[in-house]
């Protein structure tokens, strides 16, 4: 949804000249769609939902009141999840790198964890040694080649992802053999996450049959989990020309597998999902005032209180979904024009070649599709990170206010003198 002038003009009273928007209901909307498309296919699943997207604490509130898992890849997002309420044994603990604090405190509270490299052995047999008659979980991470053919399908073309544990090296079957070490450790679960590049529907069948493979080569007696990570693609704005899988296409290609891998009254093991992206990228927008539209040259530029950190930290050139909300309703110029930041580098660009009304000082522009990664990737940079405003049946809620110099530079962290 997008906010009237009048709404702006009120909301800007409390949260400045910029703003983020969270739209509650598209929440609950997505994840009722990725829900029904996999649990109708594949009862026993389980949707954990990738903290490290938007860990907003309002957000990953609501997630667990709709029932997802926290999926988490640093202490930092474990203790947030316990922090608003999460139950430990809903977190599902990920991620290349953790202590053997983290691998304890993931033991005991009989969290999921799922170990991405050897080292980690080391901290889970101290544990167990500690705990002699505690019976302890754990999953793998593992790495299998998913190419096409030959060709990679990792993001960047990278021939081999740096995650997981590898079977080709027989690295698989060494920690296997590890933990079973230790009478008091049981390997329940197999994860296979894979950035990969085109978020193919074939793609993901392939990491599906690769784990089931595994798990019913290694784990026949004690397998308790699938976990085919995330990445799947969600609703594309239609602007974006591009024809993308539906939650259905993924699930009917991944849910076929598991059952036929296992069999209906079978001891069936759970499915896993994380999705990030494809759960909270439709669900926020970012509200920004025009400054000032100036004329370099035959080239004309509209200054927005935004910045591309806002909206695409990854700084790519796609121009989002974006609509321009007027201050009044008399007849605009027409032209072509770049919208740009409050930073000091050249390259801070929100949108290109916009060709349309030319934006005057105190309209607004909103930006759609921002929900992945813009929050956690903000970084503290020239200006303060602009507030948060969730909307829930027609009613507004101040999520994360508006920084002031005291939370930017957090005197607890800083030194002043």
């Amino acid at each position: 949804m997008v906010l009237s002038y009048q709404q702006i003009a009120e909301l800007e009273q409390k949260m400045g000249t910029s703003f983020f928007l969270l739209d509650v209901e598209k929440v609950r909307s997505n994840y009722k769609k990725i829900d029904d498309a996999f649990r109708s296919r594949y009862n026993r699943f389980i949707i954990g939902y990738s903290y490290k997207t938007n860990y907003l604490p309002f957000m990953c509130k609501e997630m667990d009141k709709l029932g997802a898992y926290a999926e988490v890849v640093s202490r930092l997002e474990y203790d947030l999840a316990i922090k608003i309420g999460v139950k430990s044994n809903r977190i599902i603990f990920n991620g290349p790198l953790k202590t053997e604090d983290d691998i304890h405190t993931a033991l005991e509270q009989g969290s999921i964890l799922n170990i991405d490299s050897l080292y980690e052995i080391d901290f889970i047999q101290n544990y167990c040694r500690k705990n002699k008659n505690k019976q302890v979980k754990v999953g793998l991470r593992v790495n299998f080649t998913i190419s096409d053919n030959g060709v990679s399908t990792l993001q960047e073309g990278y021939g081999v992802s740096r995650f997981g544990i590898c079977v080709a090296n027989g690295n698989f079957e060494y920690a296997l053999n590890k933990l079973k070490e230790y009478k008091n450790i049981k390997v329940i679960g197999l994860h296979g996450h894979f950035s990969t590049s085109e978020r193919k529907v074939e793609t993901y069948s392939r990491i599906t049959k690769g784990l089931c493979k595994l798990a019913k080569e290694y784990l026949t007696e004690t397998i308790e989990y699938i976990d085919i990570g995330g990445g799947i693609y969600g609703e594309i704005p239609s602007s974006f020309n591009i024809n993308t899988p539906s939650f259905d296409d993924y699930a009917e290609s991944v849910c076929s597998i598991m059952n036929t891998e296992f069999e209906e009254g079978e001891r069936q093991p759970y499915l896993i999902l994380e999705p990030g992206i494809s759960m909270v990228a439709n669900t926020f927008s970012f509200y920004a005032k025009v400054i000032e539209g100036k004329k370099v040259q035959e080239t004309h530029f509209v200054l927005i209180d935004g910045s591309v950190h806002n909206i695409k930290p990854t700084m790519h050139k796609r121009n989002l979904p974006m609509q321009l909300i007027k201050q009044n309703y008399n007849k605009y110029q027409t032209a072509r024009y770049n919208i740009v930041g409050y930073t000091c580098m050249e390259k801070d660009y929100l949108a290109h070649d916009i060709e349309g009304e030319l934006p005057e000082p105190n309209d607004y522009i909103v930006f759609e599709n921002v929900g992945a990664y813009t929050i956690v990737f903000n970084p503290p940079f020239i200006k303060e990170r602009p507030g948060i405003i969730a909307i829930d049946q027609n009613e507004f809620y101040i999520v994360r206010r508006r920084e002031s110099l005291r939370e930017f530079f957090n005197e607890h962290l800083y030194v002043f003198q």
